[in-house]
C-alpha cells in the first residue's frame, strides 16, 4: 500500500513549505509529480520553483510545456498524470488523484485557514484510509517544523 501523508500548513503558505519536501523526494532518488487544482496554481508554481532561493535549483516543468517525461519533478492539473513515473505525488489545493496505487507516497499538503481544503483533506483521509493506504497526519509548530499527530 501506499504510505499517504497529511500536511496540515498553519504557519506558512504551499510556495514556502512545498520546495523543501520536493528537494528531501529529490534527494531520495525519486521521481515527483505535483497535482494543482488550476492550470493558474500550476503555472504559478512553475515560475515559483525557479526563484524560491537564489541558492538552489529545483529541476522540474510543467506538461503544459511538454509530455514532462523527463522531468524529475512534473506539475500537473491531470489526477492520472504519470508521464514521468513517480515515485511520489503531491496533491495541493485539493486535488484530488484518479488513484494511489503504484506510488510509494502520496501527500496531502492543504491550507489550515482555508475551510474547503480543510474538508477536502477530511474526506481524502477516510477515502485513503478505507483504501488501506497507511495514513499520518502532520501539522506545523510555530517554528515551522513538523509535529506527527496522527
Amino acid at each position: 500500500m501506499t504510505e499517504v501523508l497529511f500536511y496540515h500548513l498553519t504557519e506558512s503558505r504551499l510556495e514556502q513549505a512545498l520546495p523543501d519536501l520536493l528537494e528531501k523526494s529529490l534527494a531520495r532518488g525519486w521521481r515527483v509529480v505535483v497535482q494543482c487544482s488550476s492550470d493558474e496554481r500550476r503555472d504559478a508554481l512553475d515560475n515559483h520553483l525557479w526563484t524560491y532561493r537564489e541558492d538552489s535549483f529545483l529541476p522540474h516543468g510543467s506538461d503544459r510545456e511538454s509530455s514532462g517525461a523527463l522531468q524529475p519533478v512534473l506539475l500537473t492539473t491531470e489526477a492520472g498524470q504519470r508521464a514521468n513515473e513517480p515515485h511520489v505525488r503531491f496533491l495541493v489545493d485539493g486535488a484530488v488523484p484518479d488513484t494511489l496505487s503504484g506510488y510509494v507516497r502520496a501527500v496531502y499538503l492543504f491550507d489550515g485557514h482555508d475551510a474547503e481544503q480543510l474538508d477536502t483533506a477530511r474526506g481524502r483521509w477516510k477515502v485513503e484510509k478505507a483504501a488501506g493506504h497507511a495514513v499520518t497526519y502532520w501539522q506545523q509548530t510555530e517554528e515551522g517544523r513538523w509535529v506527527k499527530k496522527a
